[in-house]
């Protein structure tokens, strides 16, 4: 199991960021966030598949890093929290760390209103 740093710049960050999030989290046993858009992941995938993995959720006009790590980095005016995935079936131990975050839906689209004249 190798860590990963991914970081990713969405030009549009509104319209899918938290789908970005979740399948950043998905990718890997443990994952951790020290910034927004930053993240190291634990996984046994490598960086192809990662980049395959969230693909379809960049635009073209998206940026994406994905780079093995080895070592710890400096971190300033942050921390590095690291989280479990939570596996269906499985107890979660009192003592780890789990964030569950809920799916959400898209508003229903709004018809859009005439200008005043």
């Amino acid at each position: 199991m190798r860590t990963y740093l991914i970081a990713y710049d969405l030009a549009k960050p509104n319209r899918n960021k938290h789908a970005v999030a979740s399948a950043v989290m998905a990718i890997g046993s443990a994952w951790a966030r020290p910034l927004d858009a930053t993240w190291y992941v634990k996984t046994d995938m490598n960086e192809t598949e990662i980049e395959q993995r969230l693909a379809d959720l960049l635009d073209t006009d998206d940026g994406l890093l994905v780079q093995a790590v080895e070592a710890p980095a400096l971190l300033a005016q942050t921390s590095l929290r690291w989280f479990r995935q939570r596996r269906p079936g499985f107890d979660v131990e009192q003592e780890t760390n789990v964030i569950a975050f809920p799916v959400r839906e898209a508003p229903p689209a709004q018809a859009e209103l005439p200008l005043a004249s």
